[in-house]
């Protein structure tokens, strides 16, 4: 009975495959405002990132984030110099600022400022004018179960969603040069155990968040 049970549950499986019933749901939705960047700026002056901040529950996928936004910005703006946050980091202690780094990201978190001096310093160091900050606001995923029978699980609906709050400021002055919020979800059926990590939809999310850069 298990055995014509499991062959059942794969022969209706590939026929929903073949039907198109599996696919993919995006729904991004975002909002952004161009204060001071134009076209060709980050092109001309390069983009460094930040240390990201995080909702709690997310703060150890942080550098995560960070690089998959990097290696997004790289694919899509192969003419940009962009400076992965391993890169910052590494220049920032080897240059002896951590510690100014460090307060004001500390001062961020309380505050949404990034002070200009360290701003200055960073920049400096990185070779980059420009200066990506990422705060993960909040992440949720879900899983239901679709076309089951007598307890047998044929089709999983996972689904996840995040909220991005991305600034780029200018290392010069210490301004906001741009900023956008995003609500990204996805959803994709399948068969697997696999959740929807966060490093991966923020990857979607990225895709689309480089996308309306200037």
């Amino acid at each position: 009975m298990d055995r014509r049970l499991h062959l059942w549950g794969l022969a209706l499986a590939s026929t929903l495959l073949l039907s198109g019933c599996f696919g993919v749901q995006i729904y991004p939705t975002l909002q952004q405002r161009t204060v001071s960047l134009q076209k060709g700026d980050l092109e001309a002056h390069g983009i460094a990132f930040l240390t990201p901040s995080a909702a709690t529950g997310q703060e150890e996928e942080k550098q995560a984030v960070a690089l998959v936004f990097a290696e997004v910005m790289q694919q899509k703006r192969p003419a940009m110099h962009v400076v992965p946050l391993a890169e910052t980091l590494s220049a920032v202690n080897r240059s002896g600022i951590a510690d100014g780094y460090i307060r004001m990201y500390q001062d961020y978190r309380e505050s949404g400022l990034l002070k200009r001096e360290v701003l200055q310093q960073v920049g400096k160091v990185t070779g980059a004018r420009y200066l990506a900050q990422i705060k993960v606001q909040s992440f949720g995923q879900g899983a239901k179960e679709r076309f089951g029978t007598m307890g047998f699980r044929i089709v999983e609906t996972k689904s996840a969603g995040v909220r991005l709050f991305f600034q780029i400021w200018d290392s010069i002055d210490g301004t906001v040069a741009w900023e956008a919020t995003q609500e990204f979800h996805y959803s994709y059926d399948t068969f697997t155990e696999r959740q929807l990590t966060l490093p991966k939809v923020v990857g979607h999310a990225a895709e689309d968040l480089v996308s309306k850069l200037p």
